[in-house]
């Protein structure tokens, strides 16, 4: 659930007055929840427009999906003439809150990402809580990928910029934090109501990547209560618990399986390979932990990796050396999980 280099704390108070009316909810420099219902969400992450070819050989551009919901994604399509490369279908983060296909770190790591690990990046712009809370993110991932099936079926000239490179026998879905959360239901769910052949033919999906996702639950792990964050954090555990407050169907606590994957068996589940990427300094490092025991245990296929000496978000929001390197090594693992 990448957010921004700030400190996020929450600040709860009951009928907190200022200016602007009483706020009943508030993620310092990220987003306001006002008693009368409206929604402030704070520009501290620039959105950036696409910039068409990169320097980088790197072709970006936004397409609407769905007018009525507004769904729309960015797409990164590299310079691989000639070639039918995977296609990665891309959940940003913002603990379902905030967080936008447009913000420049998005926009600058997944053009990277597509460049150097050799896909095509569908990043898809889902509707945020507390407007539209969960399911209504994963019915746009849904839906998002529906879209791609229908444009691969019909053949559509206007989508052939990038369907002419597209190997639809190779999709991923990705994400981090709470996109991660995202593609991991999407795909969950793809699993559970249709067999992936008919529900996806002709495309075929072949793995999800989930980078530090976002999971919770009401019994706290030993790193939720005991990391020491540093105090420019993307991520602690009171703005978690905010998050989820906002996400959450009404009424719904932690252990609810939009939170909780563990609350639901996994053994019953159809899904394809799943690598997760884990950061070692993250309050979220025990429970992906233990989302990747529990995938194991019920015979699913998961690789696991860990990011040493770096927090959550660190891939998009992290600037230093030491950080790029740690980005590097991650990209490499993208490119060996898709192109295995």
């Amino acid at each position: 659930m990448a957010t921004i280099s700030c400190d996020p704390r929450l600040h709860h108070p009951v009928g907190k007055a200022n200016k602007n009316g009483v706020t009943v909810e508030e993620i310092e420099g990220l987003i306001k929840v006002y008693r009368d219902g409206r929604i402030e969400r704070l520009p501290i992450v620039p959105n950036v427009p696409c910039a068409g070819i990169r320097e980088d050989g790197v072709t970006a551009k936004d397409v609407i999906i769905d007018k009525f919901t507004n769904l729309w994604a960015r797409f990164y399509v590299p310079n691989f003439p000639g070639s039918r490369i995977p296609l990665l279908v891309y959940f940003h983060g913002g603990g379902f809150c905030v967080g936008s296909a447009a913000w420049s770190c998005y926009h600058e790591f997944l053009a990277n990402l597509a460049s150097k690990a050799g896909c095509i990046i569908m990043s898809i712009n889902y509707r945020l809580a507390p407007e539209n809370r969960l399911p209504a993110a994963y019915d746009d991932g849904i839906n998002a990928l529906m879209w791609v099936k229908q444009q691969a079926v019909i053949g559509s000239s206007e989508q052939k910029w990038w369907l002419s490179q597209c190997n639809f026998s190779s999709l991923f879905l990705a994400g981090d934090s709470a996109g991660a959360n995202i593609a991991y239901n999407v795909a969950t769910r793809l699993g559970t109501n249709l067999t992936n052949e008919s529900s996806l033919k002709p495309l075929y999906l072949k793995g999800i990547i989930l980078i530090q996702p976002f999971f919770g639950g009401e019994t706290r792990t030993s790193s939720e209560k005991n990391m020491i964050q540093p105090a420019n954090s993307a991520l602690n555990l009171s703005a978690s618990d905010a998050y989820w407050r906002l996400s959450l169907p009404s009424g719904a606590n932690r252990d609810h399986p939009c939170c909780n994957p563990l609350a639901n068996k996994l053994r019953d589940l159809q899904l394809p390979s799943v690598l997760v990427c884990i950061s070692e300094m993250d309050i979220l490092k025990d429970r992906n932990l233990e989302f990747c025991t529990a995938l194991a245990s019920s015979g699913k296929r998961v690789e696991k990796v860990i990011y040493k000496g770096v927090g959550h978000a660190f891939q998009i929001l992290n600037n230093s050396h030491f950080s790029q390197i740690k980005v590097q090594e991650m990209i490499s693992h993208f490119r060996a999980f898709i192109n295995q």
